[in-house]
């Protein structure tokens, strides 16, 4: 449906755009969210919080003690020069002061391991809960949130982005926490030792807190747009993936290599210039701090010869300085990561806020003993509301009917089951099953009456025998074995070196495309729903094959209502009902001799066919 493909892209291409421009505006917003979120743990931030206090407390405390003990030696020598004597260290005192030192080591090292402990654990819990509630959330979208958006785009959300939230929270929070409390208690211990050269000080870190603000203003959008190159090149890298043997045949794997090549240098240019920004900060402040350094040498100098302070004290002044100076570096580098991880969750907050499938009904309506009476009456449909597809579109279907539905590639004929499916929510109209209006069931009861075969197999990475049972829970082997030889897929399976347990995976190459049909045909055997939906379903397979298939779907239909799309129109000249679609709309219906009669679009399109074969 070219149309449809155009709407598609261009609200891709219009979702890009927006979601670069409310990330620009949404960072406080996405914060509060995120924080909001490292609420819903906020006893592990207790515990995380008092154990950084106690070990920047002991942090603080360690160069006043060593200034104790240089204070002694100072004295000592200066006494030992006055009197004449030799110096003796007085091992006594020397040894308390440094047992006490090691002691406050040593306790600081103990609640920095608890901290970063527990932020581990308060890291990983958050990416759990958001992993689970994005699992969840897509669960949840509708078909055409997926329509819209590139699997490599959602891939990228719910991985790349995620991590990069939990890294940044792990290593960033707890750095912000630890140099705040890191700055406060050694501008307290500063004032304490002296107010003059603390002014010093506080004018150097006054300095260097600019210059992070003017880098850090710019450093989200740096961010923001890495994260967003990163989702492309992640999407183009899947799509060539799982599109390369198309590739190959029609020798585009140097296409596909220039493609890839052009995002990768995009994701480099826009890496590179956040990194740029990132990194930069930390020797700029470095720089402002060792004028500062100078300054308070300087002065701490002239204090000492006047008398003012203690050589002991001056020490411990510097290290109060390196205390505070250092966590306002780490501040300003964290905070420029932080702005990185608040990109990455704008990214993962908007896929969880993405506008979710009507709720089920309150008191839904349950088929109990389904019989599967079908009937569209005065269906309206559109991918987008400025692109109606459908506008009435009534049938009936009687149960046990055999349906066919034909047209041209385009005309709504797979639309027309996923409506049935409830794949999308009509925007006007209604379809009952059995009287009953599918929008009041449960989708999973909805479905549960229903199985599909499509065109295109789907098979996951496990057994034969799973890949069967996944139609039907608790599926005994016998089960399982009986839908295999009604499918028929028994022979063939029994062939494998393995057999029912043999494992299937994308690189297994012992599987043909017609034997893969033939797995998901058993699947829908086993389900034995009411309504059975047929995509093609003989398409990929041999003539032989298709024979075969056909028999055992005839068995299968009978007393079941069957919706089966073809475009090879021999397949269905026995069904029950042919619906003619084109362009959204069902022109003609009918049986196959009543249509024939007719003489019109179907008698053409039959026609065309067989002379085609014919000839």
């Amino acid at each position: 449906m070219s149309m449809e493909k155009d709407t598609r892209e261009t609200t891709v291409d219009t979702f890009d755009d927006d979601m670069s421009a409310e990330r620009a505006k949404n960072a406080k917003g996405t914060a509060f969210r995120l924080l909001k979120k490292l609420m819903e743990q906020k006893w592990k931030l207790l515990v995380i919080v008092l154990s950084i206090i106690v070990s920047s407390l002991f942090n603080i405390l360690s160069p006043k003690v060593m200034g104790i003990a240089i204070n002694d030696i100072f004295d000592g020598v200066k006494n030992a020069l006055v009197n004449g004597q030799r110096f003796q260290v007085n091992l006594e005192t020397m040894g308390t002061v440094l047992l006490g030192l090691l002691g406050l080591y040593l306790l600081s090292s103990l609640f920095s391991y608890i901290q970063q402990n527990t932020m581990a654990s308060v890291s990983q819990t958050l990416t759990l809960t958001l992993r689970r509630e994005i699992s969840a959330k897509l669960n949840r979208l509708p078909l055409r949130y997926f329509d819209q958006h590139k699997k490599g785009e959602v891939l990228s959300r719910a991985t790349s982005d995620l991590e990069k939230v939990a890294d940044t929270m792990q290593e960033g929070l707890s750095q912000l926490v630890t140099a705040f409390f890191g700055i406060v208690g050694a501008f307290v211990m500063m004032l304490l030792i002296s107010p003059m050269l603390t002014l010093i000080a506080l004018g150097t870190i006054f300095v260097s807190l600019i210059v992070a603000a003017l880098v850090s203003s710019r450093t989200h959008r740096t961010f923001a747009a890495n994260q967003e190159a990163l989702g492309r090149l992640n999407s183009s890298i899947e799509e060539n993936f799982t599109g390369n043997l198309v590739s190959k045949a029609f020798n585009l794997e140097q296409t596909a290599v220039d493609n890839t090549k052009v995002l990768n240098e995009n994701l480099f240019r826009a890496s590179k210039k956040a990194m740029f920004m990132n990194y930069m900060i930390s020797p700029i402040i470095r720089l402002v701090g060792q004028f500062g350094y100078v300054a308070v040498a300087v002065g701490g100098a002239m204090s000492v010869i006047r008398g003012g302070i203690s050589i002991g004290d001056i020490q411990a002044f510097i290290q109060y300085v390196n205390q505070a100076s250092e966590p306002v570096t780490q501040i300003s580098y964290t905070v420029n990561s932080l702005q990185g991880a608040i990109a990455a969750a704008e990214r993962v907050f908007q896929l969880l806020d993405e506008e979710e499938e009507v709720p089920d009904a309150a008191n839904p309506v349950v088929l109990s003993a389904p019989k599967g009476n079908v009937s569209f009456e005065h269906v309206r449909f559109g991918y987008s509301d400025d692109h109606i597809l459908m506008q009435d579109i009534s049938f009936d279907v009687k149960a046990g009917s055999k349906i066919a539905i034909v047209g041209p590639t385009g005309a709504g004929k797979t639309t027309l089951v996923n409506l049935l499916m409830r794949f999308y929510e009509l925007p006007g109209g209604r379809i009952t099953i059995d009287g009953a209006d599918i929008s009041k069931m449960e989708r999973s009861h909805l479905r549960s009456l229903m199985g599909m075969v499509l065109q295109d197999t789907w098979l996951f990475g496990g057994s034969i025998r799973d890949n069967i049972a996944y139609s039907k829970e608790n599926a005994t082997d016998e089960e399982v074995y009986q839908a295999a030889k009604a499918a028929p897929a028994d022979h063939f399976i029994r062939t494998m070196p393995d057999g029912y347990s043999t494992i299937l995976s994308d690189e297994i190459a012992s599987l043909s495309q017609g034997q893969r049909q033939l797995l998901t045909i058993a699947r829908a055997i086993l389900a034995d729903p009411a309504i059975l939906i047929l995509d093609e379903a003989a398409s990929s397979v041999d003539t032989r094959t298709e024979l075969e298939i056909q028999k055992a779907m005839d068995a299968l239909m009978k007393g079941r209502t069957s919706f089966i799309i073809a475009h090879r129109l021999s397949t269905i000249r026995d069904a029950d009902h042919i619906l003619v679609m084109k362009d959204g709309t069902i022109i003609e219906q009918g049986n196959h001799d009543e249509l024939m009669k007719l003489g019109k679009f179907y008698a053409d399109l039959y026609n065309s066919q067989f002379a085609a074969k014919v000839g």
